[in-house]
């Protein structure tokens, strides 16, 4: 996982990058794909996955589509605002919100989207199938449920402060 921070404010992290072979009749076709996660640090996210000839391309290729497809991801100060699950494949994902200073405590794909979302404090736990490209996916499949507080009141007709008392 390398990490770069461009001028315009989006932290580029690539989680993995992969020779992929297409058999033909003459013979093996060589290229590359890469998984890229990008953010703002302060909640927003896309990830995506570009193909090319060499491997800069492929890089370039799923930057571009990343920063074209990017969420929004509610947050609580630097953690998340409550435990949620998520999954994609065989992969699962846990996460649960941490008190300050506790840290990240997530694994190498799961850190790297904690990273460029701008969690700082979160404890996760990846299950069943350790593939970058299907843990990032669970990743971000758990981060797009979270919801905060203020959208929580507005679909149960309450205020926040009702829907955080638990009445």
């Amino acid at each position: 996982m390398t990490k770069e921070v461009k001028k315009d404010a989006f932290i580029d992290n690539v989680v993995n990058v992969a020779r992929v072979t297409k058999v033909t009749k003459g013979g093996k076709r060589f290229s590359f794909s890469a998984l890229v996660v990008t953010g703002d640090g302060e909640g927003k996210i896309g990830v995506a996955l570009g193909k090319g000839k060499e491997v800069s391309a492929a890089i370039t290729k799923a930057t571009n589509k990343a920063r074209k497809n990017m969420i929004t991801v509610s947050l609580r100060g630097e953690t998340i605002p409550y435990p949620v699950e998520g999954s994609h494949g065989a992969s699962k994902v846990i996460m649960r919100s941490a008190s300050k200073g506790t840290g990240v405590i997530a694994g190498g794909a799961m850190r790297a989207i904690m990273d460029v979302v701008g969690i700082k404090d979160v404890l996760a736990k990846s299950l069943g199938s350790s593939n970058r490209i299907n843990v990032v996916k669970a990743t971000l499949n758990a981060l797009a449920k979270l919801r905060s507080a203020s959208h929580i009141a507005k679909l149960r007709d309450k205020t926040i402060e009702e829907v955080i008392k638990g009445k």
